[in-house]
């Protein structure tokens, strides 16, 4: 008996002794939560958009500084852009993409386009620089206010876009609805077009000012971009706050002064698996290096903006670096 009893003290102190040992080993090798298990990955991809738009040259100087600052190979891919971007993010394969604040909500909560593919494994890097919905028309057309478009033919976008929900979401803050409107959906050049044709009176146009196809309207006609109030823009803004307050400036277009309305933002967005350390130190390499971004919109990437109408959760390697600089949400 006393030999069995000493048999199971022996087991018991040695189970103990390696148990002890295991987490005195994990100590050691200072193992962290499982965010930041993954080593530092040897290459990112970087979703864009098309190569005639502002996304690909911008994710091609990011590509280079964080190369350069983190010693990670980056690289910058051709893409459908924001609602194709999330998907890609969604399904694993890539790490970083650019993104509208719009869809990455939309995509975030499962609602329009996302409707039946969620995107829940996605997080905001940061906010860069807005992209401006201008309610388009001609002096010619008469309409000065955005009650002005009621029964008018109006392009609201192309179907699917973002432009889409825009038109929508501004609409419902005055009272009204796509029924309200002769609705086209038109891309933006067809939309221009189609204003200088007189086939349609009015078009939403949601892209980075000053936009080549409204800019090109502008060589023929007097352009002019119905404002927004800024009761509206307080009443859009509070239900949808991925919405900033913007204005088309004066001279743009020929206008003699400036235009109030709001913005989306185009924004940097990473997977959600992508460790804490690793998107800390992306985030601070492009932040410490703007002077780098050879883009034209990189005079507009301002780091206390970077949480400004974010509208999805921000990825905590990201929110250290802003916190850190003292960054709060806007």
């Amino acid at each position: 008996m006393k030999k069995k009893r000493f048999h199971l003290s022996m087991v018991i102190l040695l189970t103990l002794s390696m148990i002890l040992a295991a987490c005195g080993n994990k100590e050691e090798s200072g193992e962290k939560p499982a965010n930041e298990e993954a080593e530092k990955p040897q290459f990112i991809s970087i979703l864009t958009g098309g190569t005639g738009g502002t996304y690909y040259p911008l994710g091609g100087s990011f590509a280079e500084i964080i190369k350069d600052e983190t010693g990670i190979d980056a690289n910058a891919e051709t893409s459908g852009a924001s609602a194709e971007n999330m998907t890609t993010l969604k399904n694993g394969d890539a790490e970083i993409a650019f993104s509208q604040t719009d869809i990455a909500s939309y995509a975030a909560e499962g609602k329009l386009m996302f409707e039946n593919n969620k995107v829940d494994n996605v997080k905001a890097i940061a906010t860069l620089y807005p992209e401006t919905i201008q309610i388009v028309t001609t002096k010619e057309s008469g309409i000065i206010s955005v009650e002005d478009l009621k029964g008018k033919k109006v392009s609201v976008g192309a179907p699917g876009s973002g432009t889409v929900a825009n038109a929508e979401q501004i609409l419902e803050v005055h009272g009204m609805t796509f029924d309200d409107i002769n609705k086209q959906d038109l891309s933006f050049d067809e939309s221009t077009q189609g204003i200088q044709d007189g086939t349609i009176d009015a078009a939403f146009v949601t892209a980075g000012t000053p936009t080549g196809a409204v800019e090109s309207l502008g060589a023929t006609e007097d352009v002019v971009i119905v404002p927004i109030e800024q009761d509206k823009i307080d009443a859009i803004i509070e239900k949808y706050p991925f919405y900033v307050k913007d204005e088309v400036p004066a001279g743009t277009y020929g206008l003699e002064s400036s235009v109030t309305t709001v913005a989306v933002q185009a924004m940097l967005v990473a997977s959600s698996d992508l460790a804490d350390d690793v998107v800390y130190d992306i985030t601070k390499a492009i932040f410490e290096n703007l002077d780098k971004v050879t883009h034209a919109k990189g005079k507009l990437i301002k780091v206390e903006n970077a949480l400004k109408g974010v509208g999805i959760e921000v990825h905590s390697g990201a929110q250290k670096y802003f916190d850190e600089k003292g960054v709060k949400a806007q």
